[in-house]
C-alpha cells in the first residue's frame, strides 16, 4: 500500500507539474482517480504514452457538462485531496472551485498549481516553466560567463519548484486537516517554487560569497573544480570535487602538483579550467571513469538516458523499473517499513471509468446513470 495508503486524491487532468504531483502522490500508494476527458480532441500530454500517468486510474469526465461536474462533487465527498492545474477562475467558472467542492466535504485539501500563483498582476497571463525560472531569478543564474543563460530542461519550474513543491503541500494540508477537520486551499507558484530552490544562492550572495556575474561562482561554471569536461572521445566527465580533500585526490588522480593548482585562487579559476580540459582530453570517458568514480574525488561520467539504467549502481539498486513494458526512472523515495506496490501502466483517458468508480465506492445505479448521461448513445461508445 505504501505510506500514504487510505489517502485518496481526485486528480483533474492537466499538463506538466500537476500529474507529476499525483504521480508522486501515487507512487506513494495514495488512492489517486485522474478526471480528464476520453476520445475527440485531447490537451498537452494527454495519452498512455506518458510514464506521468502511471499508478493511478483514469476516468472519462468533461468537467463542462453537468454530468461531469456532478461526478467530479460526488468524488470530491469521498476524497481528502484535490490536484488541479488551470489558470486562476477556470475551477470556480466550471462550478468546482473550494468553497463548492468544500460544501460537500469541508475537509477536502484544494491544492493548485500555477504559474504565477493565484493573484496578483500575472495571475492570469500564460507562461511556461522558463518563464517561471526567468521571474525566479533562477535563469539569470544559469549561464557560463559571457553566453546567454540555459534552461534546465523544465526541470526547474514544473517539476522541482512545481509539482514537488504542490505534493508537499497537499500532504502537510492533509495532515493538519486530520487534526482541525478543515481543509485548506495549497497555493503553489512555479516561480515562488523556483524561488525558494534559490535561497542557498540567496544566502551565498548576501555574505559577499556570490557574484551577480553568471559563470564566474563556485557552482555555475565558475570554478575549474565543478565542472564538465570532455573526454578524448567526446564524452564527458561530471567533476564536483568542492572539499579540500576530494580536490586533493581528484589532483592526485589527474597527476598534477597541488602546488601548481591552488584550488581557490579565483583569479587563476578560468586558467586552472583550460589545463584540466587539456588532461580530460588525453583519455575516454570510461577511461577516466574506471580512474576516478571508485575514488573519493566526486568525479563520474556523463551518462545519456539510454546508458543511465544499465550503470553498476543504478541497476544493483533498481532505480530504474520496467512499466508496461517500458523502462522508467522507480518511484521515489524508498520506505523501509511501508514500500508501495510497484506502479501500474499509465491508462489511456477514460480506460477505467467503471471500475474505478465503483472502488470509490459509487453505487452501481450511479454508474450507469453517470454512463447513460455522458458516454452512451446513438454514435458514442460506451465508457470502459
Amino acid at each position: 500500500m505504501g505510506p500514504l495508503g487510505g489517502v485518496k486524491v481526485v486528480e483533474i487532468a492537466s499538463i506538466g507539474p500537476g500529474p507529476f504531483a499525483a504521480m508522486m502522490l501515487a507512487d506513494m500508494g495514495a488512492d489517486v482517480v485522474r478526471l480528464e476527458r476520453a476520445g475527440g480532441e485531447r490537451g498537452l500530454g494527454s495519452g498512455s504514452w506518458n510514464f506521468m500517468h502511471r499508478g493511478r486510474p483514469s476516468v472519462a469526465c468533461d468537467l463542462k457538462t453537468e454530468a461531469g461536474r456532478g461526478l467530479a462533487l460526488r468524488l470530491c465527498e469521498r476524497a481528502d485531496a484535490l490536484v488541479e492545474g488551470f489558470r486562476p477562475g477556470v475551477m470556480e467558472r466550471l462550478g468546482l472551485g473550494p468553497e463548492d467542492v468544500a460544501a460537500s466535504n469541508p475537509r477536502l485539501v484544494y491544492g493548485r498549481m500555477t504559474g504565477y500563483g493565484q493573484e496578483g498582476p500575472m495571475a492570469a497571463t500564460a507562461g511556461h516553466d522558463i518563464n517561471y525560472i526567468s521571474l525566479s531569478g533562477a535563469l539569470g543564474s544559469m549561464a557560463r560567463a559571457g553566453e546567454r543563460p540555459l534552461f534546465p530542461l523544465n526541470l526547474v519550474g514544473d517539476f522541482g519548484g512545481g509539482g514537488m513543491l504542490l505534493a508537499l503541500g497537499v500532504l502537510a494540508a492533509v495532515i493538519e486537516a486530520r487534526e482541525s477537520g478543515r481543509g485548506q486551499v495549497v497555493d503553489a507558484s512555479m516561480v515562488e517554487g523556483a524561488s525558494v530552490m534559490m535561497t542557498l544562492i540567496h544566502a551565498l550572495r548576501a555574505i559577499g560569497m556570490w557574484s551577480g556575474t553568471p559563470g564566474t561562482n563556485l557552482l555555475d561554471s565558475g570554478a575549474h573544480f565543478y565542472e564538465v569536461y570532455e573526454c578524448a572521445d567526446g564524452g564527458f566527465i561530471a567533476v564536483g570535487a568542492l572539499e579540500p580533500q576530494f580536490y586533493a585526490k581528484l589532483l592526485e588522480l589527474l597527476e598534477l602538483d597541488p602546488a601548481e593548482f591552488p584550488q581557490m585562487d579565483r583569479a587563476r579559476w578560468p586558467e586552472l579550467k583550460e589545463r584540466f580540459a587539456a588532461v580530460f582530453r588525453t583519455k575516454t570517458r570510461d577511461e577516466w571513469a574506471a580512474i576516478l568514480e571508485p575514488a573519493e574525488a566526486c568525479a563520474t561520467p556523463v551518462l545519456s538516458l539510454e546508458e543511465a539504467p544499465s550503470h553498476p549502481h543504478n541497476h544493483a539498486r533498481g532505480s530504474f523499473v520496467t512499466v508496461g513494458g517500458h523502462p522508467q526512472p522507480a518511484p521515489a523515495p524508498r520506505f523501509g517499513r511501508t514500500p508501495p506496490d510497484p506502479p501500474a501502466p499509465p491508462p489511456e483517458p477514460g480506460a477505467d471509468t467503471g471500475a474505478a468508480l465503483a472502488a470509490w465506492g459509487l453505487e452501481p445505479g450511479e454508474i450507469a446513470a453517470y454512463r447513460a448521461a455522458c458516454g452512451e448513445g446513438p454514435g458514442r461508445p460506451p465508457l470502459p
